[in-house]
């Protein structure tokens, strides 16, 4: 008797850790898009993104463990199980589709052109940016738009490996113009980079919907995360996380 009631301990505690382990959800983040993830000086991870996935945890009652990714990793490390989302206001393109699958949005941005104050261009098209230098972080869809768009009217196309470097290097005059998320550069024309630099303006047809990257054919994750992003919205916390980075609604 002894040994049946110790056998069936033995399968519930095991069942109970798998579990637990099965509602463990791994995210990672890169931690160097402000103020989406960024990394603090205490080396803890903060943003946008950050509240989010906490949030959306919470709702869907799982434990979950963030970590940071350098962006150029980030789909890889995801293919090879290093993690299981990606919550790094990644935009959900076709391309990208090909690889991962993705969650329902959870927010909507368009693209946006920085120059120096002193700057002379007038707009963001193409004839505009014509013989200029254009940067963007590399494998985004800014990046994508000044390969496709910019580069092919004439002007040249500088890719940095993340957001940082590439408006350090527009404060530093060594482009003309830097193309970006707009909410990403608005928020750093606010702070480190409003005296050397400002808006020229949104680029027209370039919004995006930023998602939850998950692997393809993982549908029970998918959906445990749109739903626990719809609840966020229907009961406000949505409101109240993006509120303390956006005066204004990115839904």
């Amino acid at each position: 008797m002894r040994k049946t009631i110790f056998l069936a301990a033995a399968a519930l505690l095991a069942a109970t850790h798998l579990a637990s382990a099965e509602d463990t959800i791994r995210i990672a983040t890169e931690g160097a898009y402000p103020p989406f993830n960024y990394v603090e000086s205490d080396g803890s991870l903060k943003g946008l993104d950050v509240d989010m996935a906490n949030a959306l945890c919470e709702e869907m009652k799982a434990k979950c463990t963030i970590v940071a990714q350098d962006w150029d990793g980030i789909i890889p490390g995801l293919l090879a199980k290093k993690y299981d989302a990606i919550i790094a206001s990644m935009s959900i393109t076709e391309e990208r589709k090909k690889q991962i699958d993705f969650t329902n949005k959870y927010y909507t941005t368009p693209l946006a052109v920085a120059v120096p104050k002193d700057s002379a261009l007038k707009g963001v098209s193409v004839e505009d940016m014509k013989g200029k230098v254009v940067g963007a972080q590399a494998s985004t869809t800014q990046a994508d738009y000044a390969n496709d768009v910019y580069a092919k009217g004439g002007a040249e196309a500088k890719m940095y490996p993340t957001q940082d470097e590439a408006v350090a290097d527009l404060q530093n005059g060594r482009m003309d113009a830097l193309i970006s998320d707009k909410f990403v550069v608005v928020d750093w024309l606010n702070k480190a980079g409003k005296d050397c630099c400002k808006l020229l303006g949104d680029v027209p047809g370039t919004e995006t919907q930023a998602g939850i990257g998950i692997r393809q054919g993982e549908t029970d994750l998918k959906e445990r995360f749109n739903k626990a992003i719809d609840a966020l919205v229907a009961n406000g916390k949505y409101k109240e996380i993006t509120k303390k980075y956006f005066p204004f609604d990115i839904y």
